[in-house]
């Protein structure tokens, strides 16, 4: 291995090859999942609520739901829903927590 400078340089080429290839292929794979959305998008589902349950998928069940009560306490509060949000998702959420 040359080392130029205390540097490795074999060592640091590897890395950078390695990084390189995982970012073509980073590339690649976001292509698929963009034609994924436009095919979605073409038989009329709506991209945008399919990125967000995407994004809630990948949530604790915990976070949802207390995230899902944070929305809906904010939504009462702007007189945006009528009813209060039901308190026992939020306790659930807090309980499931410990």
């Amino acid at each position: 291995m040359a080392d130029v400078g205390g540097v490795a340089a074999d060592h640091l080429r590897s890395y950078i090859e390695r990084i390189e290839r995982l970012e073509e292929e980073k590339k690649g794979l976001a292509d698929d999942i963009k034609e994924i959305f436009a095919e979605a998008k073409g038989t009329g589902f709506d991209v945008k609520a399919m990125r967000a349950i995407l994004r809630l998928r990948k949530m604790d069940k915990a976070d949802y739901q207390e995230q899902e009560y944070m929305i809906d306490l904010y939504k009462h509060a702007l007189g945006m829903l009528d009813v209060a949000p039901d308190t026992s998702a939020e306790e659930e959420a807090e309980t499931a927590a410990f």
